[in-house]
């Protein structure tokens, strides 16, 4: 069973985070995931930097530009990762634009994931329509689950479509913003949390977008199966580097 699936039957709340490869320093990867496996992380998602990032907000972009400059690309990243396995055992996703992948070639970055321990993809800019039709085989040979994303304006239908070729969870995006933290989330985000719960999907979902603090992984987890953290832990390495790690994650959980 993929490591994702494994993670999704705990009877807990979970913690994702994302980080931006090749940031703060080009060779900061693995000690990153190290240190959140260590401090009692659930899942991660490794953001495979990109020049043109839509869906970021100004946080998430700055680190991926820094990235890039910092000399990140998609054989690097696959090179720091490659002994991953030897270490870490919670569940891997590489997160990041479809451009890339193309560039590489998709079965070969999909070969290259499964050889060295990715469980999953997330793409913001593939269509679903398109990965079902075009690349669902491929990703499912090499025992990747692609995540999709959903959003307030997302119609019941279109939702129930990407519940129905799932196979791992649902990334279900707080707003209809950019990526970033936020204080707290309002009677609109609420309402759209229970919207989804109350569709009673086959696929848990994950809040991402406006999640920095215990306070609102504790409000979107509220009714669903947990939670992502980026732009707030982004921030904190630029900040504080990546030593003081296991205090951010702590100060989230408790």
């Amino acid at each position: 069973m993929n490591r994702i699936n494994e993670k999704l039957k705990e009877n807990k709340k979970l913690l994702s985070i994302y980080f931006t490869a090749g940031f703060p320093h080009l060779n900061d990867t693995v000690s990153i995931i190290k240190d959140l496996e260590n401090s009692g992380v659930d899942m991660i998602e490794i953001g495979l930097p990109f020049s043109d990032p839509l869906a970021d907000g100004p946080t998430i972009q700055d680190s991926s530009t820094r990235a890039l400059k910092n000399g990140m690309t998609t054989q690097v990243l696959f090179n720091q990762l490659k002994d991953i396995r030897t270490s870490v055992s919670i569940p891997l996703l590489i997160m990041g634009y479809f451009n890339p992948i193309l560039q590489y070639g998709v079965e070969a970055f999909c070969k290259t994931c499964q050889d060295i321990g990715i469980d999953g993809l997330i793409i913001p800019d593939l269509p679903v329509d398109v990965y079902h039709e075009k690349y669902q085989a491929t990703f499912e040979k090499f025992g990747l689950i692609n995540v999709f994303l959903i959003t307030p304006q997302t119609s019941d239908e279109r939702i129930s479509f990407i519940d129905s070729i799932s196979r791992g969870f649902i990334y279900m995006v707080s707003s209809a913003s950019t990526t970033g933290a936020k204080s707290g989330f309002g009677e609109a985000q609420n309402r759209y949390f229970k919207r989804i719960a109350a569709l009673e999907l086959k696929n848990p979902q994950i809040v991402g977008f406006g999640i920095s603090n215990n306070k609102t992984f504790s409000q979107a987890t509220q009714y669903t199966k947990g939670a992502i953290i980026g732009s707030a832990f982004v921030k904190h390495l630029d900040q504080n580097g990546t030593g003081t790690i296991s205090s951010f994650i702590h100060g989230i959980l408790n």
